[in-house]
């Protein structure tokens, strides 16, 4: 396992860290023993950075990882997220910053997120989304700065909203994030031309998601896939979605004939070429997956040549852009 510098951090993270948002629910059937396998064969690789999140399995995925770091917790940096209070999501632009994430609520959220975690302070707390609306007053991290002096958090980060990533680049600027964590893949390289440049120059470090594309760039489905009930992607690929999304994905494994690597490690490896980037949290809900995502460490970094040819597959799909 490779290691790198998480920005201004300091941390030394595994360049392939744990995503833990299926160990908590929401993406289908999902055993507890698979849950605690996955993690300790994680562990046992290398791995050193878990992301997970209050609204995973609500604290379930916090309370697995906790009792599994028991006794290897100090080696570990693991980050969280706070959602804001009820409300629409992403907030609209009408939404109040000090509603959504009052100084009572994120003081309240935090006790939680430490209590489900087994810790006294966490290594980075997350706002788990946010609009641009806010970035004239950015009360809730004046908050979490306050949290940070009195020792409940280590750092600061925030979690793009998915439709309007750019939104946080003004907190970057000013900054108010220690690292962000960001949607990065082939089909989404919008962040390559403001978000990742500035992450560069202000030392945010960068955390990618969604590195698979929510699972169509591991070449593992077909037109005619189905998810169970409750499965997050049965509605996030509905109606054509899905169809689309394996059909462009195939053009993508045509590209890596010769290259060496299969659909997912190219994915993985993508988002690792960019020098902003200090981690991949991929999901992994059993051993099996855990090998082979971490296993994409030891491989060949990808060729400038190759980044190049899957630049051609940036998807603009916004509300799932028709475009060719």
């Amino acid at each position: 396992m490779k290691f790198r510098k998480l920005g201004r951090t300091g941390l030394n993270v595994s360049e392939i860290g744990f995503g833990a948002w299926a160990i908590g629910g929401s993406w289908g059937p999902q055993s507890e023993a698979d849950s605690v396998a996955a993690l300790n064969r994680a562990l046992d690789m290398g791995v050193n950075f878990i992301d997970t999140a209050a609204g995973y399995g609500d604290g379930k995925s916090e309370r697995i990882i906790a009792s599994v770091l028991r006794g290897r917790r100090d080696s570990v940096v693991v980050a969280t997220k706070t959602p804001p209070t009820d409300g629409p999501w992403p907030p609209s632009p009408y939404c109040s910053a000090s509603e959504r994430y009052s100084e009572k609520y994120l003081r309240a959220n935090v006790e939680e997120r430490l209590r489900n975690l087994g810790t006294d302070r966490l290594d980075i707390l997350q706002l788990h989304t946010w609009t641009r609306a806010w970035n004239k007053g950015p009360g809730p991290f004046e908050v979490l700065r306050t949290l940070k002096k009195e020792g409940k958090i280590r750092f600061v980060g925030v979690s793009t909203p998915e439709h309007d990533q750019n939104s946080v680049i003004d907190l970057m600027r000013g900054g108010w994030v220690d690292v962000v964590q960001v949607i990065y893949n082939i089909f989404e390289q919008e962040p390559a031309a403001e978000l990742l440049p500035v992450a560069e120059e202000t030392g945010a470090g960068i955390i990618v998601r969604v590195v698979f594309d929510e699972g169509s760039l591991t070449g593992k489905w077909t037109k005619d896939t189905t998810f169970p009930d409750g499965d997050f992607r049965r509605n996030y690929f509905e109606g054509d979605r899905l169809a689309r999304s394996v059909a462009r994905a195939g053009k993508v494994a045509a590209v890596l004939g010769g290259s060496g690597y299969t659909l997912p490690q190219a994915a993985i490896k993508f988002a690792l070429a960019h020098p902003a980037v200090g981690t991949v949290i991929p999901g992994m809900r059993n051993p099996q997956q855990a090998e082979a995502n971490c296993a994409v460490s030891a491989l060949p970094e990808m060729t400038q040549e190759l980044q190049h040819r899957l630049h051609r597959h940036n998807w603009l799909r916004g509300f799932w852009y028709a475009g060719k």
